[in-house]
């Protein structure tokens, strides 16, 4: 299944929830991403997301120096963003839950067919 077009409506909450648990700097943000199995993820979108959430207010970031390459970006949510987490989680939750219930009625519905 392609999931680009799903993934783009639940990036900034998938984006939010991983901040949310720990700060992180962009690769590792996206690498987080992966391991919690968006593996379609890709890096140009997640940097994008990251910039548009700082732009609005819902993460801030900071500068740490590294001794061995240059230094990372990281950022952090805000109470902006843990708001937002909040709400988006509630949204996907009754989006999901409805899909949900929609998909076994209509596998009850073949059955009795």
């Amino acid at each position: 299944m392609d999931t680009t077009q799903l993934l783009k409506g639940v990036l900034d909450l998938a984006v939010l929830a991983v901040v949310d648990g720990e700060d992180g700097y962009g690769y590792d943000i996206v690498r987080r991403l992966r391991d919690g199995g968006l593996s379609d993820v890709g890096d140009a979108s997640v940097y994008g997301t990251l910039r548009r959430l700082y732009s609005a207010g819902a993460l801030t970031s900071y500068v740490v120096p590294s001794e061995s390459g240059p230094h990372r970006k990281y950022y952090g949510i805000t109470p902006t963003g843990r708001s937002q987490l909040e709400r988006q989680a509630d949204d996907w939750r009754t989006f999901s839950t409805t899909v949900t219930t929609l998909l076994d009625k209509q596998s009850l519905e073949g059955v009795t067919a």
